[in-house]
């Protein structure tokens, strides 16, 4: 059974910046050897007699026409806010550093 060394999947798992243990090691020597196979499986098939599939389906994406719609008022829309001041809408954070 082909597998990596100890050394290469530490070198992997310092990229990816995770801790493995002695056990995990152990696993990755082996499943790791297997996905890099099946990497050069890919590699191997001839592809440049074919052309490149891009999406299974031949239609087209019918988009519609963008129509300038009503306004809804600040004040109405207010109204269905939990938090505001003023004109100022408080909203989650979305973004934590």
């Amino acid at each position: 059974m082909e597998k990596l060394t100890k050394e290469e999947v530490l070198h992997v798992a310092r990229l990816a910046r995770i801790q493995v243990s002695e056990e995990e090691i152990e696993n990755y020597q082996i499943t790791l050897k297997q996905l890099l196979d099946d990497v050069d499986k890919i590699k191997e098939l001839d592809q440049l007699d074919h052309e490149m599939l891009i999406t299974p389906s031949d239609e087209e994406s019918t988009l519609r026409e963008d129509e300038v719609g009503e306004m809804v008022p600040f004040s109405e829309f207010k109204e269905n806010v939990p938090h505001s001041v003023g004109n100022f809408v408080e909203v989650p954070v979305m973004i934590n550093e």
